[in-house]
């Protein structure tokens, strides 16, 4: 079972994008619509933008686990069937916070689909509250890849 997100383009007023993951496949529908798949396991970030006559409606930004056949999810708009939720922020200000948290840690020459999933959640909840998320280390990924060795 794939996870799929139904992205579209429509220039100043509709932005639906994969901002990282690892994607399976993908159908083009038209020139501002397509489809992509994720395979069960994969973490990807998922941002959505709106804006009208009168300025932006909505800016979110969701990174997801998409999810094995029977687990739990939470549901997305455009994400079918949903995914596992290890963060979701709306409001621009926030949703540029965690693309530079994002760019920060491509900076360290680490994939954001390969952080520790806990670090996403981290972030959820440090701008939820209004603070700071720490940040991600080479140490602190390093201990994750050796967790993620031993849990296998």
């Amino acid at each position: 079972m794939r996870t799929t997100v139904e992205l579209l383009w429509i220039e100043g007023r509709i932005e639906r994008w994969i901002r990282f993951g690892h994607i399976v496949q993908e159908t083009i529908k038209s020139r501002s619509r397509r489809t992509v798949g994720f395979d069960p396991g994969a973490v990807f970030a998922f941002v959505r933008w709106t804006a009208s006559d009168y300025g932006t409606v909505e800016s979110r930004i969701d990174i997801l686990r998409a999810v094995i056949r029977g687990e739990a999810y939470a549901t997305v708009p455009c994400v079918a069937p949903g995914g596992e939720s290890l963060l979701h922020i709306s409001g621009w200000p926030k949703v540029e916070a965690v693309l530079a948290v994002i760019d920060r840690i491509e900076a360290l020459g680490i994939a954001p689909e390969d952080v520790c999933p806990d670090h996403w959640r981290h972030v959820h909840h440090r701008l939820t509250a209004g603070l700071t998320p720490r940040p991600y280390t080479k140490a602190r990924h390093a201990a994750w890849l050796k967790r993620r060795e031993i849990e296998t």
